[in-house]
């Protein structure tokens, strides 16, 4: 009777399988009498024991964990090892307690990466004698991957970046360094780029410089009238937006009260603002008004019929020059100075009432 090949078992219709088509299952071979020794056992050294903490993504006291040379298909494959040389089945009870604590921490580490939905944890124990746990991260919504076939997947699905591997293996070991140890593994450095040629930066820079010209430029055609002065012999003009005008004269009596300052005069802003300019009614001549007042008829308010400036307004109006009224001689001599002093001190001493048209000087009474 010929033997007949064995049938292809039933896991290789699960989805998980990774594999299709036509499958033939090998032929077992005989069974060895001896098995061969692992690495560790009898002659052969220890790989784990040889190896030096630097190869490892963190270290303690007792235990180790280290990660592959390279990106695998997976978004993470660590492996636990205990620093003493025992199998599992070799751990005293300190260590078997302590295994199991630390297979919750990394499994708990693991699940806490981005993209990560299950974590396996396998033990086979077949190449090395030293104790060593595998955790395999399946990534979330591959259920394709579920099941025992997660290990033969990390090898066919595609690498991950290894900027992201590093990541994650850095993200691990900061984990477990919180309940004690040394994290050793570091997250990838940023990759600063360069510009690719001087000429390239020289060109950004002059052009981020027109830019800071010309917004400069906008900007001081607004500062450049406070700042350049006016000519001295110029009659300062009033700005039509600025309300901050003088008070207009009376219209009971045509005349403003006394201490006012004059009807019509320069705004008070930085450029006719008695404070800024320097100078007062007081130096200006007998019979002048200050500049920039209008010739409207009527006598401007702090202002004597005579011309001289009233009591109350010295210091609070601006003059750049003698300007005389139309229809008024200059004043000049002592004769005109006496009557304007006296004019003065009865206008201070009672308010002042419009005279008869008699050409007699008004006394105030």
């Amino acid at each position: 009777m010929h033997d007949t090949p064995p049938s292809v078992p039933d896991f290789t219709q699960w989805p998980s399988f990774p594999f299709e088509g036509d499958l033939h299952v090998k032929q077992l071979d005989d069974p060895v009498p001896v098995e061969p020794p692992r690495k560790g056992e009898g002659l052969r050294e220890c790989t784990a024991c040889n190896a030096p903490d630097d190869a490892y993504i963190w270290v303690g006291e007792r235990w180790r964990v280290r990660a592959m040379d390279r990106p695998t298909g997976l978004p993470m494959v660590l492996i636990l090892e205990s620093r003493t040389h025992l199998d599992l089945g070799d751990l005293p009870n300190l260590l078997a307690a302590e295994l199991g604590v630390m297979t919750v921490r990394l499994e708990r580490a693991i699940r806490s990466l981005d993209g990560v939905a299950r974590v396996h944890v396998n033990r086979w124990g077949d190449g090395s004698a030293h104790l060593h746990m595998w955790f395999l991260a399946r990534p979330y919504g591959r259920l394709q991957l579920r099941g025992t076939f997660l290990s033969l997947w990390d090898s066919i699905l595609p690498p991950i970046s290894e900027a992201q591997w590093r990541e994650n293996l850095a993200l691990v070991a900061a984990w477990l360094a919180e309940f004690g140890g040394r994290p050793l593994a570091e997250p990838p450095r940023i990759q600063w780029q360069a510009p690719s040629s001087l000429l390239a930066q020289s060109e950004a820079a002059d052009a981020a410089a027109a830019d800071a010209a010309a917004a400069a430029a906008a900007a001081s055609v607004i500062e450049a009238a406070e700042e350049i002065p006016e000519p001295a012999d110029s009659t300062p003009s009033v700005d039509p937006t600025d309300g901050d005008t003088a008070p207009s004269a009376d219209p009971a009596d045509g005349d403003a009260d006394v201490g006012s300052t004059a009807a019509g005069a320069a705004p008070t802003n930085e450029a006719a603002s008695p404070a800024r300019a320097g100078n007062t009614a007081s130096d200006a001549p007998a019979g002048t008004t200050p500049s920039g007042m209008t010739s409207s008829g009527t006598t401007p308010s702090g202002v004597s019929e005579s011309g001289a400036p009233t009591s109350g307004v010295a210091g609070a109006v601006t003059t750049n020059g003698p300007e005389v009224l139309p229809g008024a001689a200059a004043r000049n001599g002592p004769a005109d100075d006496a009557a304007d002093e006296a004019t003065a001190g009865a206008l201070d001493a009672a308010p002042r009432k419009a005279a008869p048209n008699t050409g007699a000087p008004n006394t105030g009474a």
